[in-house]
């Protein structure tokens, strides 16, 4: 199973996040700003990030930013209530995942299917 970093301010959404992870067997840690979670996503070797993009002390671009190549193959998969043109823009011109809010289960088990599948052929 998968190491995951859940990094989200929303105490209802880490804990739907880190609940539901762990229930699929997944090692799961959580962070409630930008610092705690680049932080822990320094000193794991996680295999997938979901990281909220509006977080307090660091947003999720500046998490991703700061850790370059420091990252090795940690998926990433952004999460946020973005306005549809925004979330269809980034979907378009990034590699990287996202789930917006508010989600489902379902949606959320394909999005970390896709993005376990995209971390083993990396």
């Amino acid at each position: 199973m998968a190491r995951i970093l859940v990094i989200d301010d929303s105490e209802i959404i880490r804990a739907l996040l880190c609940d539901f992870l762990g229930e699929q067997g997944h090692s799961v840690e959580c962070a409630v700003d930008g610092a705690q979670g680049l932080e822990l996503a320094r000193s794991g070797d996680y295999d997938l990030c979901f990281c909220d993009l509006h977080l307090p002390k660091k947003n999720g671009f500046q998490i991703l930013t700061e850790l370059g190549k420091d990252r090795g193959t940690m998926q990433f998969v952004f999460t946020d209530s973005l306005p549809d043109e925004l979330f269809e823009q980034i979907q378009a011109t990034t590699s990287f995942s996202c789930l917006r809010k508010p989600f489902d289960l379902d949606q959320l088990r394909r999005t970390l299917d896709k993005a376990l599948e995209k971390n083993r052929t990396t």
